[in-house]
């Protein structure tokens, strides 16, 4: 072989190593590392399981799935990142399940939302006079011509649609893409635009987008309302889950993919690049949960309602504490 043609370790194009050979390749700064890690996580989940327990107790009937499916986002993707970085061949299904996890959490958000406000029924009532404003992000935040919608049943509707058809379609389309890689048609790290993967993760890509619109519409109209309830800081948090959850992963794994992250053996440059980012998701997510749980973890009564006389004065009647 000429100077110019360098030969490369034969694992940085094998599949990404099994966990046995993760352990005893350990050094001391590894295992120091990979137990750290492995305690935040775990403490996350203790963490999240005992706020379950306290909604489950202290919350209106109403609300409790729905909290406890918002508040579980940021414990159950570092869960699955610290399996993910333990067992890196399993890091396809455990990105799978929290991308699956988290579009059921953009629709929860937007029905928390309306569940604070007294549901659907109190959220007409109390907007029925006033009008949506649609020219929001991501889809439309630069389209400021655009009309402003009257809130009607019909575009609640569409609001709920536009939010749970993410939740549905991308629990098939993971379905779909564990069946493709049984049969040899999905491989996850495909950059040819041929490839399957390419295709669903841009038609996905869509679907999230449309997704969080809903979500930011409603988001605009209530956070003056809901503002006592500590809704912007909430609204922050589920932003900086899906930030770091769905565009810090991809960016780590395109990066992988052009070879901008090093082959280390045993990882090859894309097994490497997953494994920095569920790492990386590890440290984040706990830090997340901390931050969560001092916004959820509180006695949930229920908001004044406003009641207008006759000379457009604001009444406040306030409804008896919640059990």
């Amino acid at each position: 072989m000429n100077g110019s043609n360098q030969t490369a370790h034969p694992s940085c194009k094998s599949p990404p190593p099994l966990a046995i050979d993760i352990i005893l390749n350990l050094d001391v700064f590894g295992i120091i590392l990979y137990s750290i890690l492995t305690f935040m996580a775990a403490v996350s989940m203790l963490l999240y399981i005992e706020e379950c327990i306290y909604i489950y107790r202290k919350v209106p009937s109403n609300k409790k799935s729905i909290i406890i499916w918002v508040n579980g986002a940021a414990p159950i993707i570092g869960t699955m990142s610290c399996l993910g970085m333990w067992i890196p061949r399993a890091t396809m299904f455990t990105d799978m399940f929290s991308s699956c996890y988290f579009a059921i959490v953009v629709f929860k958000f937007l029905i928390m939302m309306l569940e604070e406000v007294g549901g659907d029924e109190a959220f007409l009532r109390r907007a029925g006079k006033h009008k949506l404003k649609i020219s929001t992000g991501p889809c439309c935040c630069c389209c400021l011509c655009l009309p402003s919608v009257a809130i009607t049943r019909r575009s609640l509707f569409l609001l709920k649609l536009g939010s749970f058809q993410f939740a549905l379609l991308k629990t098939i389309f993971t379905i779909l893409s564990i069946v493709l890689w049984t049969n040899g048609n999905f491989e996850f790290p495909q950059i040819n635009m041929t490839g399957t993967a390419v295709w669903l993760s841009s038609f996905i890509g869509v679907l999230t987008i449309t997704a969080l619109w809903p979500v930011s519409i409603m988001f605009i109209h209530l956070k003056t309302v809901l503002q006592t309830l500590k809704i912007v800081p909430k609204y922050a948090m589920y932003q900086l889950v899906l930030m770091l959850s769905q565009l810090q992963t991809v960016i780590i794994h395109t990066l992988a993919l052009n070879g901008a992250i090093a082959c280390i053996p045993p990882f090859s440059s894309f097994a490497r690049g997953c494994m920095m980012s569920q790492q990386l998701l590890i440290l984040e997510m706990f830090i997340i949960t901390l931050v969560t749980r001092l916004l959820y973890r509180r006695q949930y009564e229920p908001l004044p309602e406003e009641e207008h006389d006759d000379n457009e004065n604001t009444k406040v009647v306030v409804f008896p504490e919640s059990a």
